[in-house]
């Protein structure tokens, strides 16, 4: 099997950049599934129904979120009625939604874990002991299991890597916005890599417009932050899995500006 995960899409300028390019990134790398992480893709926050089925067409087949998962209200009223997106399975257990997810068919099905960290983020249950709990409820279905740990701190995610090595097809970071060098395959046979990065502006801060994050670092005071709308990058992940062991076989990082696009 072989999977194409998108980073954080953050925004306008994300979407539109995912719009564009999915195309050509799927005739280049054949995936036979596609997982974003959509929980910046509405404004920079949260994600909406109409923004949701805009990546199914697209040929998205499953959306993992974040801390920003309920921040447009409206999830509510129908997160329960998409089984293709997935939001932290360690958020209280009377929240919507489901933290985990099946998709694909035959020896291409995929379990989709979504875990939030603890560092630095607001509380929540324990995310290495949710992680035992959903791994072994996904096995049930396939040995295929990507784990997307939406979390602050380094350590942590280098800390859930190690501890679901072997049991896991792909540990993945999402959140800090910054694609990392790390990628790697644990002895277990776990694929790894920190973050996976961005789809959004590489002119503003992690997204951002950067003059109100400037504003906020030098004055300490509250800022609004918009979604900026400069030129886009794109990263992303490709991963390789052996069917039937589940085991990684090769990771490929995907990095891509704008200026990138236009030249091709």
């Amino acid at each position: 099997m072989k999977l194409l995960f998108i980073g954080d899409i953050v925004g306008n300028v994300g979407r539109g950049a995912l719009k564009q390019v999915l195309p050509s990134l799927r005739s280049k790398h054949n995936p036979d599934l596609i997982v974003v992480n959509g929980e910046n893709a509405a404004a920079g926050r949260g994600i909406t129904k109409a923004i949701a089925k805009e990546f199914f067409d697209a040929g998205v087949n499953g959306i993992t979120m974040g801390n920003h998962t309920w921040d447009n209200k409206d999830i509510f009223e129908w997160i329960d009625d998409e089984p293709r997106i997935v939001r932290p399975g360690n958020f209280s257990p009377e929240a919507p939604g489901q933290g985990m997810a099946i998709i694909g068919t035959g020896n291409k099905k995929l379990a989709i874990i979504n875990l939030q960290g603890r560092a630095f983020l607001p509380p929540n249950d324990c995310p290495f002991r949710k992680a035992d709990e959903l791994i072994e409820e996904a096995k049930e279905h396939t040995n295929n299991i990507l784990v997307d740990f939406h979390a602050e701190a380094t350590s942590e995610k280098i800390a859930m890597g190690w501890y679901l090595d072997g049991r896991a097809s792909i540990v993945l970071g999402t959140h800090t916005h910054v694609q990392t060098n790390d990628d790697t395959i644990l002895p277990g046979g776990t694929g790894y890599l920190t973050d996976v990065g961005m789809v959004g502006s590489k002119e503003g801060v992690l997204g951002m417009e950067r003059d109100a994050v400037l504003h906020r670092f030098l004055t300490g005071l509250p800022a609004r932050f918009v979604v900026d709308e400069g030129k886009w990058h794109l990263h992303g992940l490709v991963i390789t899995i052996e069917d039937g062991s589940g085991r990684a076989l090769k990771l490929d990082k995907i990095r891509m500006t704008e200026e990138d696009w236009l030249l091709m």
